[in-house]
């Protein structure tokens, strides 16, 4: 698959990395989760054949800037409207992925005349959850960083789809192996994901597709009521997978993404 990596430099000095894969338009632009880069969704590009794909890295993450000043929800925002602007003549089809489908959401509120539809898999207004953020900040912070080798840092953090997703995403560096993101830069991060968005959720106009998983993080209420208080919304539920279901139940997603995605 042809691909090509860019960096676009953002108003505060961050530098966003993005991989295009050449295709037709409408383009199709993904975001992803915490912690991951847009290299998880390379099986995703693959089976969007012919399409022009945009992966993005979000502020913090992957080969974007990993400590960047700024870690706002309106900061992740500017950075995709930014590279909308630079790489798509006409408006996108917006995918995300957990805090990538609430940027995604807030995106197309912003800016409807940059998204044609919008895809938000494993998505919320707003968890309010802080307890479970600090742990997983500790979870990062636990990772005796650097891994001298992969196996090391499969060893250390396991075989599951998302485990893997980070070791393999892992940087070399002169003493070892680190991940692409900071702890305390994700922490950051999710502090402003846990404030509801409900004004910016009713502002978005795209036809719309929800996907939750069996075993995601969401509880049915939480999911009903995402989906009632949006505007143009089709909700479909995978039989299996995680919060990754791109990753543990790669099948489903991507029927329901293409099945989506071509008809709009």
């Amino acid at each position: 698959m042809d691909q090509t990596r860019h960096v676009l430099r953002a108003d505060d000095g961050t530098d966003i990395s993005y991989v295009v894969v050449p295709g037709c338009e409408p383009a199709v632009v993904i975001l992803h989760g915490l912690a991951g880069s847009g290299r998880e969704f390379l099986p995703t590009a693959g089976a969007l054949s012919g399409r022009k794909i945009v992966l993005v890295d979000q502020r913090g993450h992957g080969g974007s800037t990993r400590v960047p000043s700024d870690t706002s929800r309106a900061a992740f925002v500017a950075d995709v409207v930014s590279v909308i602007e630079r790489e798509a003549s006409a408006p996108v089809q917006l995918v995300g992925h957990s805090m990538g489908a609430h940027t995604a959401m807030l995106a197309a509120g912003a800016r409807p005349d940059l998204v044609r539809t919008l895809v938000l898999l494993e998505c919320g207004e707003g968890d309010g959850n802080d307890p479970e953020h600090a742990a997983l900040g500790d979870y990062f912070r636990s990772w005796p960083v650097p891994f001298p080798d992969r196996a090391a840092a499969a060893g250390f953090l396991g075989d599951d789809p998302l485990q893997r997703a980070w070791v393999e995403d892992m940087e070399h560096q002169e003493d070892g192996l680190r991940p692409r993101f900071d702890p305390e830069v994700m922490v950051a991060v999710l502090a402003p994901l846990a404030e509801p968005r409900w004004q910016e959720w009713s502002r978005v106009q795209a036809p719309t597709l929800v996907v939750y998983a069996a075993d995601g993080m969401f509880t049915e209420e939480q999911k009903t009521q995402f989906v009632e208080r949006g505007n143009d919304v089709t909700r479909i539920d995978l039989a299996g997978g995680s919060h990754d279901a791109h990753l543990d139940a790669f099948e489903q997603w991507i029927e329901a993404l293409t099945g989506f995605l071509d008809t709009r």
